[in-house]
């Protein structure tokens, strides 16, 4: 059978891309095949694939170890690498730039709040991304550009989500942040 296929039908019987990953691996196929097996089957275009796998090739899928299946593929899964990608609207496309302005403003955002953030860009979790940007306070970088952005991804998620009462809230937040900040 296929892996891609095997992978696919796995799935569909309510595995985890993790899990799938795991039971595929101690079959006695090699690392990379799997995790890109898994990635097709969850619909992730080749070519992203490729990238993903790359970035986490020499540290995870190289060197194959008996009995850590379960653990490489729960990692593959916490870095992102099963994520699937959402195609986004123009104005969500434009509160991703919003946000990513907002971040270079910041100056100080921790590399694991940014691979957080990088996931939920790639998901369509704007909402999210928004709120966990607005919890954040930047101690350097330019507070008043950040706020401003801010303040102006907040408004366009506002007209996505109007009824969302933590966007608007949020926004409020922003907005006193980027007149007093």
């Amino acid at each position: 059978m296929h892996l891609a296929t095997l992978a696919q039908h796995t799935l569909s019987r309510g595995a985890t891309p993790a899990a799938a990953y795991a039971l595929i691996a101690r079959l006695g196929h090699p690392p990379l095949p799997v995790a890109r097996a898994v990635c097709l089957a969850l619909d992730i275009p080749l070519a992203e694939t490729t990238r993903r796998l790359a970035e986490c090739y020499d540290a995870l899928l190289a060197d194959h170890h008996a009995a850590s299946e379960t653990d490489t593929g729960e990692l593959l899964e916490a870095l992102g690498v099963f994520d699937i990608p959402k195609s986004l609207t123009d104005t969500e496309l434009a509160v991703v730039e919003h946000l990513l302005t907002a971040i270079n403003a910041h100056g100080s955002l921790r590399p694991g709040h940014r691979h957080g953030l990088q996931r939920w860009f790639t998901t369509g979790n704007l909402t999210t991304a928004y709120l966990s940007l607005t919890a954040t306070h930047p101690l350097t970088g330019n507070p008043a550009r950040y706020w401003e952005t801010l303040t102006t991804a907040g408004e366009l998620l506002a007209t996505t989500l109007p009824s969302d009462r933590r966007i608007t809230y949020a926004l409020t937040h922003c907005r006193t942040r980027a007149t007093h900040p």
